[in-house]
């Protein structure tokens, strides 16, 4: 009898959200930094977090983790460990990136949505693009970043808050699991 065809891996979607206060950052930068999409913004409030606070890496980490059927970014980096302290979340969505492969899949496209009141990002969009395509290694075409203010509505229309939506679809890579 000839050996069952190889199983086929479909591929999968995944859907990611963060959000984190924001609160006013120490004069002449000496406070924590305004970091979204991997960029350093220069704004008078900034995030709250145990990591850098970008909510933009969070929400497409978590989309990732949930296309992979796995826990989410808390419980893979929890903010009970120190060793997570000031991270730098585009290390952790390497390592993420990483186990995509290690699991037979790639990324193949990406889609994020930044709530936002303030700053402006449409100056920072192609800088968050690149940076997410070259920390998932993959065409900067396949990433999309859009923003939008919520219209002065709720904890972001207050600038109170932000946080970001992302969409991941992965595929199988044709390479084995490790």
């Amino acid at each position: 009898m000839p050996p069952p065809p190889p199983r086929r891996f479909p591929p999968r979607i995944g859907h990611g959200y963060d959000l984190h206060r924001l609160e006013p950052v120490a004069p002449k930068g000496a406070g924590r930094p305004f970091v979204l999409g991997g960029v350093r913004l220069e704004h008078d409030m900034g995030p709250v977090g145990h990591s850098d606070g970008d909510v933009v890496y969070h929400a497409v980490t978590d989309a990732i983790l949930g296309a992979l059927g796995r826990e989410d970014i808390g419980q893979l980096f929890p903010d009970t460990d120190p060793a997570w302290r000031g991270a730098d979340s585009r290390e952790l969505l390497r390592r993420v990136a990483h186990e995509v492969a290690r699991q037979g899949y790639r990324v193949v496209n990406c889609d994020v949505t930044v709530l936002a009141q303030a700053p402006k990002l449409a100056p920072h969009r192609e800088a968050m693009r690149q940076n997410i395509a070259m920390d998932l290694g993959i065409e900067m075409g396949c990433v999309s970043v859009k923003a939008s203010t919520t219209e002065r509505l709720g904890f972001v229309g207050r600038a109170e808050g932000i946080a970001a939506q992302a969409v991941v679809l992965v595929e199988p890579s044709g390479q084995a699991p490790a």
